[in-house]
């Protein structure tokens, strides 16, 4: 009897136990890809007015399926925590209507977008070296940088934007206040139902905390690969080569895939050298742009972590960029056009 007893005591014990449910614990479960293609994307310069359809059709020729759209909030000096944005003297494309507008017509060419708002530092400081002078204009900042970024999420969210890139190359902020970015993406989370990146300088993104709140692990992938003048292929492909077990690294350890929010090359020589420097005075080069665009694709964009990039820049009217004589970013009416075309309708 007394065997009976505690058999049945066991019993019960074991029912309970069983029906009793496991304490909730909140996972965040790596993101796969938003398809099976590859992210082939362009940055979108924005127009004083909105885009037409004739500002799209080159983007379909040169076999881009995402573009990003990029409209700019202010600050006067690095310290300035008064950020305005949506002003009337703003360009159409800079501001949530004119934003709103251009969406809404690559969308019906059957574009993809990443909605990339940014923050224009009085005469083009980096945005990396925001920092505020005191705990008060840091939470000032903070309160006008969230409805910055709130506003266009509302947007994005009844246009049905896939992609919102919530920073770009903010570096000490996005180092300094992990605590505010985190709360930001929660807020986001609750108005936004796209996937959300964040782009960091690529010195930086090594160093953010806050990759696995998001969706995709965002750099802006300016590089140095190679210091010679005039590399060969191969050797800016072995400058990738050492990049990306890194890379690699930072995707498995934060169980998400990374994309390149922006990438690219000016076209003169030594541009693998400091590829974000603007100001290099060099010899122009069409084909040094191409080889390094070509050593990137050969060797980056088929990894199973990598999910795709947008290339810097690309302009609306296409027939004025760029050009053999221009020596900036764009790879229109250039050789790297060719190659971006054959890259982007391979994959």
């Amino acid at each position: 009897m007394k065997h009976f007893v505690l058999i049945v005591i066991l019993g019960l014990i074991f029912f309970c136990c069983s029906q009793t449910k496991e304490p909730s614990i909140i996972i965040s479960k790596p993101v796969q890809s938003l398809s099976k293609e590859k992210i082939n994307g362009l940055c979108l310069v924005s127009l004083k007015e909105t885009m037409n359809e004739s500002n799209i059709d080159p983007m379909i020729s040169v076999g881009a399926n995402w573009t990003a759209v990029i409209p700019f909030g202010f600050i006067n000096s690095l310290s300035d925590p008064d950020l305005k944005f949506n002003i009337d003297w703003q360009w159409d494309g800079e501001r949530i209507d004119g934003a709103e507008k251009n969406i809404k017509l690559l969308h019906s060419k059957g574009l993809n977008v990443m909605l990339k708002p940014q923050v224009w530092v009085g005469e083009g400081d980096f945005t990396g070296y925001i920092e505020m002078k005191s705990e008060k204009d840091w939470q000032k900042f903070e309160l006008a940088y969230s409805n910055y970024i709130l506003s266009f999420a509302k947007m994005a969210e009844r246009n049905k934007v896939k992609m919102l890139c919530i920073g770009t190359e903010m570096g000490r902020f996005a180092r300094q206040r992990v605590s505010f970015w985190r709360s930001l993406i929660k807020d986001l989370r609750e108005i936004y139902s796209g996937q959300l990146t964040y782009g960091e300088n690529w010195d930086g993104s090594f160093k953010v905390e806050f990759w696995n709140d998001l969706d995709f692990i965002g750099i802006d992938a300016y590089f140095p690969i190679c210091a010679l003048q005039k590399p060969t292929l191969e050797e800016l492909e072995m400058g990738w080569l050492n990049i990306l077990p890194k890379l690699k690294t930072l995707s498995e350890k934060n169980e998400r895939k990374i994309i390149f929010a922006e990438y690219g090359y000016r076209s003169i020589v030594e541009c693998a050298k400091k590829p974000w420097d603007y100001g290099i005075e060099s010899e122009v080069s069409e084909q040094q742009q191409e080889l390094a665009l070509q050593a990137l694709y050969n060797t980056i964009w088929k990894q199973d972590y990598f999910a795709g990039g947008f290339i810097w820049k690309w302009f609306p009217d296409h027939k004025k960029a760029g050009g053999p004589s221009d020596k900036m970013f764009t790879v229109q009416n250039k050789r790297a056009e060719a190659l971006v075309k054959a890259t982007y309708s391979s994959l």
